[in-house]
């Protein structure tokens, strides 16, 4: 229950210190030992998945002082004080200070390993906790980022959320708008690694010759031009996250120096041999069909390997047309407050236009059209491109079913009843309905 948790032991008795070593060991636990308050307390973070157990009478920091710095870190850090001077007045003490726990010398092993498992099953529940809690808010949080309620939105959320605290690097594969920038951007800001340096970098945006220093860097002196040293894009990503985009597009003597840095996880300036550390997880992008283009020697394919860790494939719109009307509301919303404008109204007839277009371009052109519905450009479906349903109609038809059942919730917070009357149908038909097209009430209660 307890194996990834761990019990830090202060005590500067080196025999009192080896006996509670043992005596924890003996009860299957986990033990670090220290012999002063000052060696425990650099390894003290917060969140950190062990409970402290430390004397109080000590040379140096005491534990009382060491209960005060624990608890400054990490309030919620069980602390267990060990004295064997019987003092009621320092008990109470420690105790308003917030120690968990007060064991008075001399002790046995049973009472010893009964106090820290007490405290050891406390630090478990709380880390539970916080972790639930951080999911959620990150669940939230993510909600509002990357729109939608289709089931591959929903997937593409949660594979973000599990990838995102790894070290694994990532490609992700989708077409010109699906959002493949902004789905790195999540990988980065829901991870460790979010207060470091995000550094994105368009592979096919600049020429050849300024890209190797672009990417590695360069010392004063490497080239005709080169006045003082540059930091490139991997050293300036350092501990954070590098995002290649169109990665498709980057120089074949390029693709060759970048598998080399990412299997040593070493990189050199232009101009300097000394070897520096790569600690910067990559995360790729590309449209293409990045083995198909290797089969053809447009890339290589061990390159694809090293970066394909993970794979990210972001839905088109057209295969995910339910989300049409609420990203259509948002950037409606979006250009309103950017232009100035009114929030336009948008009528059934146009919504239902909107989501039958095959949008080519992805969400950035669903933006564009919103941009110009605000901007009074975007009368009525005439004003639409030109567009062949890939749908049937009865794939249609339940896409703008679904549209107006999921409008009736959002205006009456979920409330079913209240939704059936707005839509004029009984409640048994609202139901089997939304069951149909796997709506839940509890999406949208306030």
């Amino acid at each position: 229950m307890h194996d990834n948790l761990t019990v830090l032991f202060v005590e500067d008795d080196p025999a009192v210190r080896l006996g509670g070593k043992q005596a924890l060991q003996l009860a299957g636990l986990t033990v670090q030992v220290f012999e002063s308050a000052e060696q425990v307390a650099r390894h003290i973070v917060p969140g950190m998945p062990a409970v402290l157990v430390t004397d109080v009478k000590m040379a140096g920091m005491d534990g009382m002082a060491l209960l005060r710095h624990a608890l400054q870190i990490d309030a919620s850090l069980p602390v267990i004080l060990v004295t064997g001077h019987g003092d009621i007045s320092m008990a109470v003490e420690a105790m308003r200070l917030g120690a968990y726990d007060f064991i008075e010398k001399p002790f046995s092993s049973e009472h010893l390993t009964e106090v820290v498992h007490r405290a050891l099953d406390k630090r478990s529940l709380t880390l539970e906790v916080q972790t639930l809690r951080q999911q959620l808010a990150n669940r939230q949080a993510i909600e509002s980022l990357i729109l939608g309620r289709s089931p591959a939105v929903e997937t593409l959320r949660r594979t973000i959320l599990d990838l995102a605290d790894t070290d694994a690097d990532v490609l992700i594969v989708g077409e010109t708008g699906t959002g493949k920038e902004l789905v790195a951007r999540c990988l980065h800001d829901y991870s460790a690694r979010r207060d470091q340096h995000f550094a994105a970098l368009n592979c096919g945006g600049m020429p050849e010759s300024l890209f190797e220093s672009e990417v590695f860097g360069h010392e004063a002196g490497a080239f005709t031009g080169a006045a003082k040293r540059r930091i490139g894009k991997i050293e300036y990503a350092q501990g954070g996250t590098l995002f290649l985009d169109e990665i498709e597009t980057m120089p074949m003597v390029l693709q060759i120096k970048l598998l080399r840095t990412l299997q040593e996880r070493s990189f050199e300036r232009l101009g300097s041999n000394d070897p520096l550390p790569m600690t910067s997880r990559v995360v790729a992008a590309t449209k293409a069909d990045l083995l198909a283009l290797a089969a053809r020697d447009g890339f290589r394919a061990d390159l694809y390997y090293r970066l394909s860790v993970a794979v990210l494939e972001l839905p088109p719109l057209r295969e995910r047309r339910e989300d049409i009307p609420q990203l259509f509301e948002h950037f409606l919303m979006q250009g309103a407050l950017r232009y100035g404008r009114d929030v336009p109204t948008v009528s059934s007839a146009l919504m239902g236009e909107l989501m039958s277009q095959t949008w080519p371009g992805n969400v950035r052109e669903l933006r564009n059209a919103a941009d110009r519905y605000v901007l009074g450009l975007l009368k009525d479906k005439t004003s639409l491109p030109a567009s062949t349903p890939s749908r049937s109609l009865d794939e249609q038809v339940s896409l703008f079913e679904r549209h107006l059942i999921e409008d009736a919730l959002k205006s009456c917070a979920g409330r079913a009843t209240a939704a059936s009357e707005l839509l004029g149908m009984p409640r048994k038909t609202l139901y089997d309905k939304m069951h149909r097209l796997g709506l839940s009430t509890d999406a949208f209660k306030a």
